[in-house]
């Protein structure tokens, strides 16, 4: 019989209660709407650990990157676990929430499509990748760029023409570095039913709490041949497949505290060698490489 991936390792954090969230507005999203003379806005605000900006949406697309912190995008049917080293991108229209994991800076970047005024430069939005939410790797430029961007709001006084000048400048070479960042397949898809719903919350926020579906079934209220199915039905997996995405996704947020792969396993309630095995399976690559570790054991070398 073969041995389950989790290793079953009890632990007091394992049984703690979610923690709650603080709910703050959006900063003003009608102060920095991208126009045809700045079709990309910046703004920044720092955010303590815990804190929710309520669900909302806007007619431009959307850049989310934070600097030193971890947060999670939250949309309908999706997750996703964004670490300072990633950003997560939003096209128009589409509802969503960003949760503070850790306290830290969060930048928004809009950006005016080329339908609205922006103009052919603005045409790569229109590709069929970016009309769907993706987490993408950010060089050490783009995040250079984020943090250079003007982040004042239309309720001071407008730009110079120099300092306009130089916006136009930064604001190109954002979009020339996210149109070449790697794409990360870090999403979670979440289930309409509540039931599964208010299961698949519990694994994000904690997925060790348990070690098997059936102590995960126990919370809903319904039985495990009934979950069991759900997950199948609603997302067209099995659970521990979907589980493996959590903790890929934890995974990420961990190493970019430049955590060790055995301490990130272990954090998991994974041993070193079965962690590196599902990392593995499930993305094709070694943990290292998966977690950019790699670049970090070069380095020591």
């Amino acid at each position: 019989m073969p041995k389950p991936a989790i290793a079953l390792l009890p632990s007091p954090a394992m049984r703690k209660l979610p923690r709650p969230l603080f709910y703050v507005p959006t900063l003003d999203p009608h102060l920095y709407q991208p126009n045809a003379q700045r079709p990309v806005r910046a703004k920044m605000r720092e955010l303590r650990r815990d804190t929710q900006v309520m669900p909302h949406s806007h007619p431009w697309a959307q850049m989310a990157i934070s600097t030193g912190g971890v947060i999670r995008l939250s949309m309908d049917h999706a997750t996703y676990i964004v670490p300072p080293n990633r950003a997560v991108w939003v096209p128009p229209g589409q509802p969503h929430a960003v949760t503070m994991v850790e306290t830290a800076r969060l930048y928004t970047l809009y950006f005016l499509p080329a339908s609205d005024g922006a103009g052919a430069q603005a045409q790569w939005m229109d590709q069929p990748a970016w009309q769907q939410c993706r987490v993408l790797q950010a060089s050490q430029l783009l995040r250079a760029l984020v943090r250079e961007l003007s982040t004042d709001s239309d309720a001071g006084p407008p730009l110079s023409p120099l300092a306009l000048q130089r916006e136009h400048h930064l604001s190109a070479l954002v979009c020339d570095e996210l149109r070449r960042a790697p794409d990360m397949r870090l999403g979670i898809v979440m289930p309409r039913d509540k039931r599964l719903l208010h299961l698949c919350e519990a694994v994000l926020e904690q997925p060790t709490r348990h070690a098997s579906l059936q102590e995960w079934a126990l919370d809903t209220g319904a039985s495990l041949r009934t979950v069991a199915r759900l997950f199948r039905s609603e997302l067209g997996c099995t659970f521990t497949q979907w589980q493996q995405q959590v903790v890929l996704a934890h995974a990420v947020a961990l190493a970019a505290r430049q955590m060790p792969i055995a301490h990130i396993a272990a954090e998991l309630n994974y041993t070193p060698s079965a962690f590196s095995a599902m990392v593995r399976r499930s993305v094709g690559m070694t943990a290292a490489a998966f977690l950019g570790q790699h670049r970090l054991q070069s380095s020591e070398n």
